[in-house]
């Protein structure tokens, strides 16, 4: 089977990640990466043997696949383009500015019958990986803390952070959003820096969600109360662990509590996301994080910036 010609548009933080995973990979090549500052582009195209480009018009039609990694406020028009020309796409979160572009995509990529994946980075996280799915949650509360970094203050924390544990949570519950409680504040920038969401879900799933970037440790923890289980996941340290009720008796008619641990070290979530990509593209399979879940992500991110604006 010939090699997938693989671009990558963006060079910043995480695009030259994504090049050196694809540079990595048998059955792709690297043909180019692109980026409006030539030297970045450079940079990052001589370390692969890649093409570095200013532009990627040039690329329309010439590259089976790419991962966007632009400014989201560039994402829909960049998918555009290369959905339009028949290029399969995987697209950083949150996969666009509003629904409406998000549909859109969703709409081309059906059209041009190509791939359409979302950057959840998240899902491809071992210890979410390695959670078992058998027993819906009853209850989750999430964490996610971080200190204050300028990259990637285009979007609120709800765009920037909390739409991961949105995402996963939604893929977890799988049910419809009753109502939505949402309370934040804006420290360091003009946008929220702080804030929680309260989801309350038709089944009766509740999900207690923070996210920080104005904290003064790093923390990504996701808690879940399941009929006969507790469930911790520890996305930062790639760690599960599991509390169930066992077959013993801790006391006279009260089962003892069984724990297990996994640390997952050597897990490598961008490779994992990148590989699940082009193995969508040559068996023509749903990938996990669709434009349909993206959307679904977004949506409920803009639900819950639009409580906060309007507590402002």
């Amino acid at each position: 089977m010939s090699k997938l010609k693989c671009a990558v548009i963006g060079t910043g933080y995480l695009g030259k990640f994504h090049a050196e995973k694809y540079a990595s990979l048998d059955n792709c090549e690297l043909v180019a990466v692109v980026d409006i500052n030539e030297q970045a582009a450079k940079e990052v195209a001589d370390k692969h043997g890649a093409k570095a480009l200013t532009d990627y018009s040039s690329l329309l039609g010439q590259v089976d696949a790419v991962s966007i990694v632009v400014p989201t406020s560039l994402h829909h028009a960049v998918s555009c383009d290369f959905l339009k020309a028949g290029t399969h796409v995987l697209v950083e979160k949150p996969i666009t500015v509003t629904v409406e572009e998000a549909d859109e995509l969703i709409a081309i990529a059906k059209e041009k019958n190509v791939i359409l994946q979302v950057g959840h980075l998240e899902r491809f996280n071992p210890a979410v990986m390695g959670l078992d799915k058998e027993e819906k949650p009853l209850f989750i509360e999430a964490h996610r803390l971080a200190p204050f970094n300028p990259r990637a203050n285009d979007v609120s924390v709800v765009l920037d952070l909390m739409i991961h544990d949105i995402d996963i949570i939604l893929a977890l519950i799988d049910c419809d959003i009753e109502r939505i409680d949402a309370s934040g504040t804006a420290v360091l920038t003009q946008g929220t820096d702080i804030a929680n969401a309260r989801l309350t879900f038709a089944n009766g799933c509740v999900a207690n969600v923070t996210a920080s970037r104005i904290s003064m440790k790093m923390e990504r923890k996701m808690r879940m109360f399941r009929p006969s289980s507790y469930i911790s996941v520890d996305f930062q340290n790639k760690a599960l662990t599991k509390h169930k009720t066992g077959d013993k008796e801790m006391f006279p008619g009260v089962p003892e509590i069984v724990s297990e641990e996994s640390v997952f070290e050597n897990g490598d979530a961008l490779m994992e996301e990148i590989k699940h990509f082009v193995d969508c593209i040559e068996t023509g399979t749903n990938p996990l994080v669709s434009g349909e879940a993206g959307r679904r992500a977004l949506q409920t991110a803009i639900e819950i910036t639009n409580l906060l604006e309007k507590k402002a």
